[in-house]
């Protein structure tokens, strides 16, 4: 093998590594409502989600093509590049993760890239009217749109049922919450896995061993496919408890409506070949099935906490992305991408050791909200 082929192989690792975090990152997206109202137990949402991101990466490779040739000049693209691209992610998606706050994985990936790109070739090398057209403007419009079809839905449903029995209604509602989970699952994976198919895509290309525009090979696919589900089965439990139980109180009715418009969007997004934020657009919803109930709690302090960390996810990759490059760049060669995997490697299993004291898991996950997204401990668990 030589050192050509080894860091290759590195890259492809690590992009897959990052699809693995974009999917347990995003799990919540899917299913947060449904298990916060008992829709579908913890565990099985998990399980029902991993298999339909499987699913749904198969459905479509727009997304793939609008990253491997959309957003920078893949003439302009090494290796190296690519490496540092991943690193400026997959550190934001570890730190958003650890937090509770349901960022974009896809707008992580995104800046990472751009910002290494940057770094190697300079701003010119960047496709500034696709990023604009395709990445930043579908960002800005997506909750707004969500949340809107979501109030909408929400108040309609509510109108419609309010004679109905609250037994009978709620479980009609949280058997429909089950489809429309689903179909958020589904519409995840036609999006969210691609993402990780057009940087693979884009370091073949850089490799030589595609030639520039080629689509994304039937190894790329199912290789992304997978580890986005097994990621999702993984159960981002910190970020599924944010979104189920730190924005708004919900109940089986607003539930559906949020899931129903947020699948609703991304699969519309989809089509287009726009690499859509599904975290922004199943925030977007759940806030807008508070603004549509009557009474509803909304926290708006813990959205505001969110969007400021939609607003720099985009420059924080891009600024450790082009760290990184710099880093990789300045050792070269071959080490120098070893030693940013390395420490992508060990910076993971910090994250997780600290991530299990205390630890948010299937059990705890609908504890109810104190303020924090680690759920306080029962007293007799509580040393003296």
């Amino acid at each position: 093998m030589t050192g050509n082929d080894a860091v290759l192989v590195l890259v492809v690792a690590t992009a897959l590594g990052f699809d693995f975090t974009n999917g347990f990152h995003d799990t919540g997206n899917a299913m947060a409502t449904s298990i916060v109202t008992g829709a579908l137990r913890p565990r099985v949402a998990v399980a029902v989600s991993a298999v339909l991101n499987l699913v749904g990466a198969f459905l479509s490779t727009a997304v793939a093509a609008t990253i491997a040739s959309g957003l920078v000049d893949s003439g302009d693209v090494t290796l190296t590049v690519v490496m540092a691209g991943l690193a400026g992610s997959i550190l934001w998606n570890l730190t958003t993760w650890f937090f509770g706050i349901p960022s974009s994985s896809s707008h992580a990936l995104i800046g990472g890239v751009v910002g290494a790109t940057m770094a190697a070739a300079g701003a010119s090398a960047v496709k500034w009217q696709g990023l604009v057209a395709k990445v930043i403007v579908p960002a800005a419009l997506s909750p707004f749109i969500a949340g809107s079809v979501a109030a909408l839905g929400t108040y309609l449903i509510h109108r419609i049922t309010r004679d109905v029995a609250e037994g009978p209604r709620a479980h009609g509602f949280r058997l429909g919450q089950v489809g429309s989970a689903c179909m958020v699952s589904l519409a995840h994976g036609t999006n969210d896995a691609q993402k990780t198919m057009g940087v693979i895509t884009l370091a073949l290309i850089a490799n030589g061993t595609l030639h520039a525009g080629a689509s994304a090979p039937v190894w790329v696919v199912t290789c992304c496919a997978v580890a986005i589900a097994l990621g999702t089965y993984i159960g981002g439990w910190r970020v599924i408890r944010a979104l189920g139980k730190g924005l708004v109180e919900i109940e089986a009715p607003q539930g559906m409506a949020a899931e129903s418009a947020s699948a609703a969007v991304i699969l519309s997004s989809t089509d287009f070949g726009y690499s859509l934020s599904t975290t922004h657009v199943a925030t977007g919803s759940i806030l807008g099935t508070g603004v549509g109930r009557k009474g509803a709690v909304v926290r708006w302090h813990i959205a505001h906490r969110m969007v400021a960390a939609w607003l720099i996810t985009l420059p924080a990759s891009a600024v450790v992305g082009a760290l990184a490059y710099g880093v990789a760049n300045g050792i070269g060669g071959t080490a120098g991408v070893v030693v940013v995997f390395a420490v992508l490697v060990l910076a993971s299993i910090a994250f997780f050791a600290a991530s299990r004291r205390p630890a948010v898991t299937p059990e705890n996950v609908n504890a109810a909200w104190t303020g924090s997204v680690v759920p306080t401990p029962p007293r007799d668990e509580v040393a003296p």
